[in-house]
């Protein structure tokens, strides 16, 4: 029998992207599904989609950035579910531009969806996954352990998540919570589409796709998927992919101008 016969999982961001291979993901190994979307319509699409599949699922419209909409949310899943034994925070967006055109609210605003929401489901989950002993999953990225050029925000925002992981980690995993913290390098994407610029001036088109130029192979959102479902089911505290990232997060720490020349090398 599958690890995630009978779990139940609630992913924010589930309706689309990584969120939604999860979703799926999941679903195919047994786990009952909630999957949570800002738009109503296109929240009730992936579910419809979801359990055509034969998957077990349940969907709310949310917007994160609320508390009165997160506070609505936790009590509808609940009251569905009756237990949650994950919560994967997966809503968020990137960033593009240079660090001096990004405004404090800028700032303010990507931080509000990539961390403040991530804080906000977490501490609405956090007593029913202690006592599930189950699982929090935080999408982080590659940017979250070495920033690099013209992501505006972005790296700021996951920053934030990945220390607020760690400490999670540190506090609540004698209870019983497991944390992962996911660190993707750019996942595949069917579409062409380019991120959108603040300001043009200086900054590559590279830096408008997935990564912002960096200079690795991009990764099958499937594969990811899975590498999610066995960290989860060993208990490790992140996930770093591609793993050889790994190496240029010890060599910043340890000597900062030599990481900051592999940056610039490798984007």
């Amino acid at each position: 029998m599958s690890y995630w016969q009978g779990k139940t999982v609630l992913i924010t961001g589930g309706t689309s992207g990584i969120g939604r291979i999860l979703a799926e993901e999941f679903g195919r190994r047994g786990a009952r599904i909630g999957v949570v979307g800002l738009e109503p319509d296109v929240t009730d699409e992936a579910v419809f989609a979801l359990r055509d599949a034969g998957l077990d699922a349940w969907g709310k419209s949310a917007d994160v950035t609320r508390q009165e909409d997160v506070d609505v949310l936790f009590a509808a899943a609940i009251t569905r579910f009756e237990h949650l034994d994950v919560l994967v925070n997966c809503a968020g967006r990137t960033d593009r531009g240079k660090v001096l055109d990004t405004q404090p609210e800028d700032f303010a605003n990507l931080l509000e969806l990539n961390f403040l929401a991530t804080v906000r489901c977490t501490r609405a989950a956090a007593p029913h996954l202690i006592a599930s002993r189950g699982h929090l999953v935080n999408m982080g990225s590659l940017a979250a352990k070495s920033a690099a050029r013209w992501l505006g925000a972005y790296p700021v925002s996951k920053f934030a998540v990945a220390a607020y992981s760690q400490q999670l980690r540190l506090e609540l995993g004698p209870e019983g919570l497991h944390v992962l913290l996911v660190c993707p390098g750019p996942i595949e994407r069917q579409d062409d589409r380019l991120y959108p610029l603040r300001n043009d001036e200086g900054v590559p088109e590279s830096a408008l796709r997935p990564g912002a130029g960096v200079k690795t192979r991009k990764i099958p959102a499937e594969l990811l998927a899975r590498k999610i479902l066995a960290a989860c089911e060993k208990r490790r505290p992140e996930l770093v992919v591609p793993a050889k990232a790994r190496l240029l997060f010890a060599l910043g720490q340890l000597w900062p101008g030599f990481g900051d020349w592999i940056v610039l090398r490798k984007t």
